[in-house]
Formats: C-alpha cells, structure tokens, sequence
C-alpha cells in the first residue's frame, strides 16, 4: 500500500480481508484514501498477499455458507465499523 493508514483503519482493513470481505475492504480503503477503484483493489489484493504471507493459518477456517454466513460477515462488518468509529 502506498499511503500510510491509521492502525485502527488498518486493523479494519484487515479484519474484512480475514473474513473473505474482499469487497468491503475495497470499499472501506476507497472511503479512507480516496483512491479510484483500481488502485484500491490493487492495495487490497497487495495487502492480502502480505498477510496470506505473515498469517497463513488466518485464512484456513472454514468459511460459513448461506444466510448464516451473511449474517456473520454483516455481524463482524457492523462490529468493525462500530468499534472504528468508537474509536475515532
């Protein structure tokens, strides 16, 4: 990534792309930079690549399938936004 992020915006960023919120994460990283859509996929799909590197073992739990697993990425998305802005 090439603009520094706060560790609460980082830790963020992170907690999307362990739960497989690729989506989100674009999202959260477009919202925090400004970034176009390309660059932001770019420094996510980067981001990613270094964490799969440092933290193989996070990405290895089964992810939950169907409205369950929407509920829970909707849960964990809702609890991250609530603690950032907690934080802010």
């Amino acid at each position: 990534m090439t603009t520094p992020l706060p560790e609460e915006k980082l830790a963020a960023l992170r907690a999307f792309i362990f739960a497989g919120e690729k989506i989100a994460a674009i999202k959260l990283y477009r919202e925090i930079t400004g970034f176009g859509l390309k660059e932001a996929k770019e420094a996510v799909e980067a981001l990613e690549a270094s964490l799969r590197k440092e933290s193989p073992e996070k990405f290895t739990a089964p992810r939950a399938k169907g409205c369950f697993g929407a509920a829970a990425a909707f849960c964990l998305g809702a609890a991250t936004l609530i603690y950032w802005f907690a934080q802010g």
